[in-house]
């Protein structure tokens, strides 16, 4: 799985939240893609089971894909998180959190979550 295609999957699951039906002229415009390169990769991760094409044209992630999807965005989530925490603006927060979310091993991701958990535990007492 390239970063380029975690991006889409990732695209698809914050586009299906804000509207139920997803379709390829919605990921181009929201990553700023030809509609053209969109269709590549879609078919592409159709064909890899990532996600299905329904008959209406719209997008659907299959579990695979969710899986994927959901990971990459718990780590933009919790990445933007912790940099606004130490004073990053919220957009370069999640400029830099989207490039890191993609290289970041389990092992040090996993830290940084539990930090930011044991930081508002704190914040609550």
């Amino acid at each position: 799985m390239t970063e380029s295609y975690e991006m889409y999957l990732e695209t698809i699951l914050i586009l299906s939240g804000e509207n139920n039906k997803v379709r390829s002229i919605d990921i181009a415009k929201k990553m700023k893609f030809s509609r053209a390169s969109v269709s590549v990769a879609i078919h592409k991760l159709e064909n890899n089971k990532y996600l299905k094409i329904n008959d209406d044209d719209t997008i659907t992630l299959l579990k695979k894909g969710m899986d994927i999807a959901t990971k990459i965005y718990e780590r933009h989530t919790v990445i933007s998180q912790l940099l606004m925490s130490i004073g990053v603006n919220e957009k370069t927060a999640a400029k830099d959190a989207c490039k890191i979310e993609h290289d970041i091993s389990e092992e040090t991701f996993n830290c940084i979550k539990q930090t930011i958990i044991n930081h508002k535990e704190l914040q609550r007492k």
